[in-house]
């Protein structure tokens, strides 16, 4: 039989085929040497996976999803069935009154905006307890000026960075809430920082903190790249509104678009009043087809997200290893799905986001070049060969190009496909001769 393949010109050995797939024996065997160390750290992965994929399942089995759940609406969307149960889904999962889960919302920036837009009016402060939020959010805001911002508009911004050890400064925050204090925003992954992500934990004593202060605070989590990381979400932990992407963990990278925003009753109603008009709300919002890649996308999640955290874990042990920083560690625990590792030139950046590129299923003959996008300040350089465009739980990089050029690495539906995405990457800086594996 074995002749047989061989003669037929099948090959089965793992080795011989990460070889045609341009990864060398050297490469390979550091791998599988780092690997090695990462046995009872997936399985722990694993078991969060498993721990959150009955906590979704539970939860459409409770709010009675159906197939006609999975059909279109068109037009106003009146009555639609689907969307309905689904945002009923969300709120359970996330332990909240309410949510607005929309392909209306088309980023997570724009959820985030209809978030903080629905809620603040003329004369309202919006406090950043943990430090300066994600560079997108700077216009919306109107930390940078822009059009449209919640700055013309009339709403104020204050800021309390963290400490030098990346612990939230309470005595300073203490002395920044005032009377016009309406909301905290508070974000739970990194960003384009090199800090470590948030736990639920710790974001639990900071809104504690901040309600006891001033009871009537809305404390709002940007939940970015957090979603089914640890087995709570902000929801359990007093947040009274959360905010996240479905193109990244709950998409599960089938949904082709869309955002949520999970709370309190009001405050979802608030949003949902800027998202489409007053006096509409949630009411209309056709979801066109988009249903059944929701709650297929929402069923996967818990898993592609261990896929995710497992490549990322990888990824800085791997890198470690070669004496590059990592963030976080490769030791220590995982609150988000994104890696950074800070490679010291843009040569090193550009050499690692084209191994990203060069690894992905859609456009792998690309090579990315750095570029000034909007919303940064800075150019910045992605690679992501995705079915859905800009999805961050497929495998993706991308880097903004400044001192001391970290990238940020995120993503991969399937770990097989992580871990070739990342040797990629790893061949790529050897061949540039960044590297000596």
């Amino acid at each position: 039989m074995k002749e047989n393949m061989k003669s037929s010109g099948a090959e089965t050995d793992l080795r011989v085929q990460y070889r045609k797939m341009g990864i060398s024996d050297a490469v390979q065997d550091l791998a599988d040497e780092v690997l090695n160390g990462l046995r009872d750290r997936f399985a722990r992965i694993d078991e969060t996976a498993e721990f959150n994929q009955l906590k979704v399942l539970a939860a459409m089995q409770q709010n009675r999803v159906s197939e006609a759940c999975l059909y279109p609406s068109t037009g106003y969307g009146y009555n639609d069935i689907g969307r309905d149960t689904l945002e009923k889904v969300y709120a359970s999962i996330f332990h909240t009154e309410d949510a607005l889960v929309r392909p209306l919302l088309a980023s997570g920036t724009h959820a985030l905006h209809v978030a903080l837009s629905g809620n603040l009016r003329p004369g309202d402060e919006l406090l950043a307890p943990a430090g300066g939020p994600y560079d997108t959010l700077e216009e919306v805001i109107g930390i940078r000026p822009s059009r449209g911002s919640l700055a013309e508009y009339g709403v104020k911004y204050a800021q309390v960075d963290l400490l030098p050890d990346g612990g939230f400064d309470y005595e300073a925050i203490r002395k920044k809430v005032n009377p016009s204090t309406r909301m905290a925003l508070i974000q739970r992954s990194k960003g384009y920082q090199t800090r470590l992500s948030f736990s639920v934990e710790q974001i639990g004593d900071l809104i504690a903190f901040l309600h006891e202060l001033k009871p009537d605070l809305i404390c709002m989590v940007d939940n970015c790249y957090g979603e089914f990381v640890q087995r709570i979400e902000p929801g359990d932990v007093g947040a009274d509104l959360i905010v996240g992407s479905l193109i990244k963990n709950p998409g599960g990278g089938l949904a082709p678009i869309g955002g949520y925003i999970a709370g309190r009753k009001e405050l979802v109603e608030n949003a949902a009043y800027r998202l489409t008009a007053p006096g509409l709300g949630k009411e209309v919002g056709a979801t066109l087809g988009v249903n059944a890649a929701f709650y297929q996308g929402l069923f996967l999640s818990p898993v592609v997200t261990a896929s995710a955290l497992k490549g990322a874990v990888f990824a800085a042990a791997l890198y470690e290893k070669l004496g590059f920083s990592a963030f976080p560690p490769a030791s220590a625990e995982r609150y988000d799905i994104i890696q950074a590792l800070t490679l010291g030139s843009e040569e090193a950046v550009c050499a690692f986001c084209r191994g990203i590129q060069a690894a992905a299923p859609v456009d792998s003959f690309v090579v990315p070049e750095p570029w000034p996008m909007p919303g940064y300040d800075s150019d910045v350089i992605m690679a992501a060969g995705a079915f859905v465009q800009g999805s961050s739980i497929e495998l993706s990089a991308d880097a903004p190009i400044r001192p001391p050029y970290t990238v940020f690495f995120q993503g991969g539906q399937t770990w097989p496909h992580a871990r070739f995405g990342i040797l990629k990457t790893l061949q790529y800086m050897k061949d540039a001769g960044l590297i000596h594996a």
